[in-house]
């Protein structure tokens, strides 16, 4: 029997020029089922290596926190590559942890970037290994921790309501793209 898993917060990180060498915003939005009930705001540094402390404690310090039952991350990293130790988030947490993506990643040219210039690269690529390869899933591509594949599955066709992304990541991606300074140009 699957858990009922109602209390989700999804995250996205906000639109940045190619040349921007700064923090970028973290955007996350906390969802009961299809309400949205709150947003919560965070920085993490462009190819950084901040990301899962990010997202770590903008949760713990959420008067939301209690309640939450997964996180759901759009990517494995945000800012480029500011890489998200899944396994580590969902160890600190408590809490299931599920990527997402529309498209299946192209890990050997994430790899041949990692380790070709990006700081840390080698490090970063041994948590893209630790996530495990995406595994195809109601029309997305998902990496996870602390869910089963039934339940991921069971999560994202009860939350993706206006296409393949569930409503707590597209919402976020929204926020994001809206409070950066320049538009979004992803689809979600």
């Amino acid at each position: 029997m699957s858990r009922a898993l109602s209390h989700v917060v999804g995250f996205d990180d906000g639109p940045f020029r190619p040349e921007h060498r700064g923090d970028v915003d973290l955007i996350g939005a906390l969802f009961t089922d299809l309400r949205l009930e709150g947003v919560l705001r965070g920085r993490v540094r462009r190819d950084g290596a901040n990301a899962t402390t990010a997202v770590a404690t903008l949760i713990e310090g959420s008067r939301f926190r209690q309640h939450l039952q997964v996180v759901l991350l759009q990517g494995i990293s945000f800012a480029g590559f500011n890489v998200v130790d899944i396994g580590g988030l969902a160890q600190r947490l408590g809490l299931p942890v599920l990527t997402l993506t529309r498209r299946e990643p192209d890990l050997a040219a994430i790899r041949r970037a990692l380790l070709g210039s990006v700081p840390g690269g080698r490090r970063k690529w041994r948590l893209v290994e630790r996530a495990g390869i995406p595994e195809s899933l109601a029309d997305v591509y998902v990496q996870r921790v602390g869910l089963n594949l039934a339940e991921a599955e069971q999560l994202i066709r009860r939350l993706a309501v206006h296409g393949r992304i569930p409503e707590p990541l597209r919402t976020a991606h929204l926020i994001a793209g809206g409070i950066a300074p320049l538009p979004s140009r992803q689809r979600v």
